[in-house]
Order: C-alpha cells, then sequence, then structure tokens
C-alpha cells in the first residue's frame, strides 16, 4: 500500500504535515531536517523543490526559495540528499512528499523525476500549476507506474463540479487551500474560512482532507481538524528556521501548540 493511503487507513485525525524547502537555510540542511522532522514523530512532511517563481507560495517560502537556489540546490542535487536520507525508507509509517513547480520537473524529465522520487521513498507530489487534465493525459501512466500519488489543491473559489472531479481523479488526498491568496498572508481561521470548510465536509469527499495555507498555530490546527483528517504548516516552520531554532525545538513548540 501507499504511504499515503495506509497513514489516512491508520490515523483519521489530527495528522500534522510540515512543509519546508530543500537546500534551507543551508545547502546541506536537508537530510538534518528530515531525521529530526521523523525523530520528533511528524505524520508527513512535504518536502519543497525550490523555484524562482512560486506562484503560490507567499514571501516567507518565496526567500527561502531564492536562498536555496543562491546555496546551489538542484533537482538533482536534491534526490542524491533523499537517497542518502536513511530514515525514508526506515520510517514507513511517514507519507513523504515533493512539493514544487512543472518547470523544474520538465527540465528534469517526467518519467526520470517519476523514477528517481520512488526509488528514494517518495509516495506523492504536489505540483500546484499541473493542469488536471494534462496529468490525466499525459503523466498519470507514469504517476501510476511508479506508485506516486498526485495530489490536486482546491481553494475557496473551486467550484462544487471541479471539486466532484478532482475527488474521482485522485486517490491520495485532497488539499484544501484554506483561502484565495499564497502562503503564509493570511493566518488563522475566520468565518469566512469555517464556511468554506463546513462547504466542504458536507460534500462527503472520498478522499482525506488536508487544510493548508495560514496554519501556524494551535487555534488554527484545531479549527482546521475539525473539518479534515489534518493540517499542514509550512511559513511558520521556515520562519522559526531562519530565526535559528532547531528542528526539535520548533515541532516540540508546534506540538504543544498545534496536536490536540
Amino acid at each position: 500500500m501507499n504511504t499515503i493511503n495506509k497513514l489516512f487507513t491508520e490515523k483519521k485525525n489530527n495528522i500534522l504535515s510540515i512543509y519546508f524547502t530543500a537546500g534551507f537555510p543551508k545547502v546541506d540542511d536537508t537530510g538534518r531536517i528530515l531525521n529530526e522532522l521523523v525523530s520528533n514523530r511528524v505524520d508527513m512532511i512535504e518536502i519543497g523543490i525550490p523555484f524562482s517563481d512560486p506562484l503560490a507560495d507567499g514571501p516567507v517560502i518565496q526567500a527561502s526559495s531564492e536562498e536555496a537556489l543562491k546555496n546551489g540546490m538542484t533537482l538533482k542535487l536534491l534526490f542524491e540528499q533523499l537517497e542518502k536520507a536513511a530514515c525514508i525508507k526506515q520510517n514507513p509509517q511517514i507519507a513523504f512528499l515533493l512539493m514544487g513547480y512543472l518547470n523544474p520537473i520538465l527540465q528534469f524529465g517526467v518519467e526520470r523525476f517519476c523514477l528517481r522520487a520512488a526509488q528514494v521513498g517518495i509516495s506523492g507530489c504536489i505540483i500546484p500549476d499541473l493542469p488536471m487534465d494534462e496529468y490525466l493525459k499525459d503523466y498519470k501512466p507514469l504517476f501510476n507506474k511508479y506508485d506516486l500519488k498526485n495530489i490536486f489543491l482546491i481553494t475557496p473559489q473551486t467550484p462544487d463540479s471541479r471539486i466532484r472531479l478532482i475527488d474521482n481523479s485522485s486517490d491520495g488526498f485532497i488539499y484544501m487551500v484554506s483561502s484565495d491568496s499564497t502562503t503564509g498572508t493570511k493566518y488563522g481561521v475566520d468565518e469566512e474560512k469555517e464556511k468554506y470548510f463546513k462547504r466542504i465536509k458536507s460534500m462527503q469527499l472520498k478522499n482525506p482532507l488536508m487544510i493548508g495555507f495560514g496554519i501556524s498555530d494551535k487555534n488554527s490546527f484545531a479549527k482546521a481538524t475539525q473539518y479534515a483528517n489534518g493540517a499542514i504548516i509550512g511559513s511558520t516552520f521556515i520562519n522559526n528556521l531562519k530565526e535559528g531554532r532547531s528542528v526539535r525545538e520548533i515541532i516540540a513548540s508546534f506540538k504543544d501548540k498545534a496536536v490536540v
């Protein structure tokens, strides 16, 4: 069973996912951060592929991508780092995903990308600028061949008909973007977001739901997990890394603040 499917089969609620940018703060920090996230029992880890024009990312993650690229991070180097990260294959209870944009993957070669992802223990990918129609037509057979789940995003503006189509075309989880903004710009869960969460929950989709964008503390995590299987913390984690806090410290504070 794919690790993403296994995770949601075995744990239904309060799933904590952490996003970090590969190669940030330093180019060789990828393996260290992975090891520390694993040792602190994070349920899901999203490894960001740095890109110069990340359309869905706010200023915090954009800055981390710029720094990682300056540090010399490339997709080839990332796969080399992940190959050395024994913690991935040694922890099949944790779902490891790559999150990035289509251009670097096309440059690398889509099948080569899928092969290398499978070889290093990646279970799925989040590619915000990959159109669903294009994925279904051109890339789904490759993703299936290497047992990679492609995760689609929905927003408050996504029509119900589109959400149903995404649900029917998915076999992993659905990434619920909490607002119509980029990452790390609108924190907390206000009345408008809660109304959106209720609407999606009432649709009774077949796929599990993870809420991201703006989830950063105990209150927002608790609110989000009332309507979804879990939530994703990204910009706040990156900010803490930037401030020099250790991964152990950061996760300890998230567990105290975020996990109910």
